[in-house]
């Protein structure tokens, strides 16, 4: 089996409703474990492990963090979509940028590629770049 490497993003308490954002964004099957599943009723409705797989070929993990454990602000990370299919593309971006921060409009930018970055409500960085021919 070939490895992969896959985006796990952390969540204070809110991973269960980014991950059903992000399924809307780009279809596919999402899987939800809660603690409280494995036995932690303390913690029994925060997601201790999600798993998106989308029909494009992503797959996109996450979890909230525990009490008792730091989390990172995760400024110094970026999610990146890119490809050449305009339309797919130009509708994540839409999505993932509603409700949220645009840092750099989806545009053509100096390389020739059409570019952008937001926060989204969430509180993630996403990068959508689109090939030109």
């Amino acid at each position: 089996m070939a490895s992969t490497l896959n985006p796990y993003l952390g969540f204070t308490d809110n991973a269960r409703q980014a991950m059903e954002f992000y399924k809307s964004v780009f279809g596919g099957d999402l899987t939800l474990n809660t603690f409280g599943d494995f036995g932690n009723q303390e913690n029994a409705d925060k997601i201790m492990h999600a798993l998106l797989k989308t029909p494009s070929g992503f797959t996109l993990m996450a979890a909230d963090t525990v009490p008792g454990m730091e989390r990172g602000s995760g400024s110094s990370i970026s999610v990146s979509v890119s490809g050449d299919d305009s339309d797919e593309l130009r509708g994540y971006w839409e999505k993932l940028s509603e409700g949220g921060n645009v840092a750099v409009p989806l545009e053509k930018q100096a390389w020739g590629d059409e570019f952008g970055m937001c926060v989204d409500r969430f509180g993630i960085t996403w990068m959508v770049n689109i090939t030109q021919g």
